[in-house]
Parts: C-alpha cells; structure tokens; sequence
C-alpha cells in the first residue's frame, strides 16, 4: 500500500544511520518492526509481571533435587 507522509529528514537520517538501512522504505519498515515488537513485549511483560514473581535459580534448582529420585542423582 503506497502512503504519502511528511517525515522529518534528520529523524529518517538518523533511522537509516541506526538501522544500516540503504532505503528510507527499509528504515522504516525497520523501525514500525522494531516499535511493534516492543509494544507486544511490554504486553506481554505486563501480564506476567516482574521477574520477582519468578522463582530464583536456587529455589528453581532445590525443587528439581527434591523431584528427582534418589537413585537417578
């Protein structure tokens, strides 16, 4: 789909020099990629929440010593 849009040239400048893109179209599908990929992270950070909510490695690893049967150690 073809769009007319009035982009600042130092802020595509900057984007192209950022992203090693050769095209200003490359630059841009680069960064919408870039900033959609981000929004969908944060989501999904926000639904699962901090990593303090996650079990540490420690804790992660005494739960599998206490699963696995004394013979397989």
């Amino acid at each position: 789909m073809k769009t007319t849009l009035d982009i600042p040239v130092l802020l595509l400048d900057e984007a192209m020099r950022l992203t090693g893109a050769k095209t200003k179209r490359k630059a841009v599908l680069t960064a919408l990629d870039d900033f959609t990929r981000r929004a969908k992270m944060k989501i999904l950070a926000e639904k699962l929440g901090d990593s303090n909510t996650f079990m540490t490695s420690d804790k992660l690893m005494a739960l599998r010593a206490m699963e696995t049967p004394n013979d397989a150690r």
